[in-house]
C-alpha cells in the first residue's frame, strides 16, 4: 500500500487531512485489491498448470482400489489420471489393487473403516464386490464405479460407472474384423471370471461375420501366455486373426505368431506407448482405445464435484470413454501422448 505523508496540522488542516487520507485510502485498498485479486489469480492458474491445487474446497480423501494385477501398464494410466484430477482437486488420493477377487474386497472393507470421503472401484467380479460396495454406501461414503461393472454399477448404489460397454466394444472388433476380410479370430482371455473379458469376445462373436474361438490363458504368467497361442496357432492354420484383451499381451501374441510361423493379424484391446508403435510399424493391425486415463481423472473430478456441489454425472447411464478404433493412420498423432503415459 501507499505511504501517506502530511504536513497539515491545525483547524481546517484537519478537514483537509481527512479528506486526504479517505481518498488515500480509497485508492489505497483499491490498488490492493486489484492487484492482489490478479496475483490470486495468477497464482491459481499457475498452480493448475503445474497439477498443483487450484481450489480450496476441503482436502477430501479419496481410495481407488482396482482389480488390477502387478505391472499392468494399463491401470499406471488410469492412476495418473486419477493422481492429475487429485492434485487439482485438493484430494488426498490413495491407490490399491488386487487381482484377487477376496483381497480387493478387503481393500475396499479397509479404506471405508477408514472414513474416507470417496470411494472409486472396479467390478470386474462384481459378486465378490457387492457386500463391500453396500458397506460404503451405508456408510455414506459416495462411490464411483470405473472401467469394468457398468451393468451392476446402479444396482450396487454407485453414482454413476465410468467406462466403456464391453459388448459395444467387443461388437466394434467384429465390425472391424470384417472390414479387413478376416475369417477366423482367436480371442484371448487372460483372467478367468473377468465379467468384461467375456463381454468383450461374446460381442466381438455378435458382429463378426467369421468364426470366433475363444482361448483361456494365465494372465499372470507371459511365458504361457506366449506358449499357449503359439500351440493354438500352430494347430489351426485356418485362424487369422488374433485378438488379446489388454496391450501387455499383444507383443506375447506377435511373438507367438512369428514362432508358428502364422500369418494371422494380431490385434489388442487397450492403448499403450509400445502399442502404439507396433501400429505405427504395421506389427500390430488396430488397438480399441478406451481412454484409461480419462477415466481416472473423471471419477475423481467427479468426487469432488459431488462432494462440492452434489453434482452428478449420466443421468442414471454409464458415462462411457470407449471403444475408439486407432489403426496405423491414428497412431503417429497419438505418440506424444503415450510416451508421456496419459494414453
Amino acid at each position: 500500500m501507499t505511504r501517506l505523508r502530511t504536513g497539515l496540522r491545525t483547524g481546517g488542516g484537519r478537514a483537509a487531512v481527512g479528506a486526504v487520507l479517505a481518498l488515500a485510502l480509497t485508492g489505497a485498498l483499491a490498488g490492493c485489491s486489484s492487484t492482489g485479486g490478479k496475483r490470486a489469480e495468477d497464482a491459481r492458474k499457475a498452480a493448475a498448470a503445474q497439477g498443483r491445487s487450484a481450489v480450496d474446497t476441503p482436502r477430501w480423501t479419496v481410495a481407488m482400489v482396482t482389480h488390477s494385477g502387478d505391472g499392468d501398464t494399463f491401470w499406471d494410466i488410469v492412476q495418473n489420471g486419477a493422481e492429475q484430477a487429485a492434485a487439482k482437486d485438493n484430494i488426498n488420493f490413495l491407490y490399491a489393487h488386487s487381482d484377487e477377487a477376496q483381497q480387493q474386497a478387503q481393500l475396499i472393507d479397509s479404506y471405508v473403516a477408514k472414513g474416507v470421503d470417496g470411494l472409486i472401484v472396479t467390478l470386474a467380479k462384481p459378486d465378490a464386490m457387492k457386500a463391500s460396495v453396500a458397506k460404503a454406501v451405508k456408510a455414506g461414503i459416495p462411490v464411483i464405479t470405473v472401467n469394468s461393472g457398468a451393468e451392476q454399477s446402479k444396482a450396487f448404489g454407485a453414482l454413476t460407472h465410468i467406462g466403456q460397454d464391453e459388448t459395444v466394444a467387443g461388437q466394434a472388433v467384429g465390425e472391424e474384423l470384417d472390414r479387413r476380410g478376416r475369417k477366423k479370430a482367436l480371442c484371448v482371455l487372460h483372467e478367468q471370471g473377468n465379467v468384461g473379458h467375456e463381454q468383450r469376445c461374446a460381442g466381438t462373436e455378435e458382429t463378426f461375420g467369421g468364426e470366433l474361438v475363444n482361448l483361456y490363458v494365465d494372465g499372470t504368467n507371459m511365458p504361457d501366455v506366449k506358449a499357449s497361442i503359439e500351440a493354438k496357432l500352430q494347430a489351426d492354420k485356418g485362424i487369422d486373426s488374433v485378438v488379446t484383451l489388454g496391450a501387455p499381451f499383444a507383443d506375447a501374441a506377435v511373438q507367438a505368431a512369428k514362432s508358428a510361423g502364422s500369418t494371422a493379424e494380431i490385434d489388442t484391446f487397450d492403448l499403450n506407448a509400445k502399442v502404439a508403435a507396433a501400429l505405427e510399424a504395421g506389427t500390430l493391425g488396430f488397438a480399441v482405445d478406451q481412454q484409461p486415463y480419462l477415466q481416472g481423472y473423471e471419477a475423481v473430478d467427479l468426487l469432488w464435484l459431488y462432494r462440492y456441489n452434489a453434482d452428478v454425472l449420466g443421468g442414471g447411464k454409464p458415462v462411457l470413454t470407449g471403444p475408439q478404433i486407432i489403426t496405423k493412420d491414428q497412431a503417429g498423432a497419438l505418440k506424444r501422448y503415450t510416451e508421456r503415459g496419459t494414453r
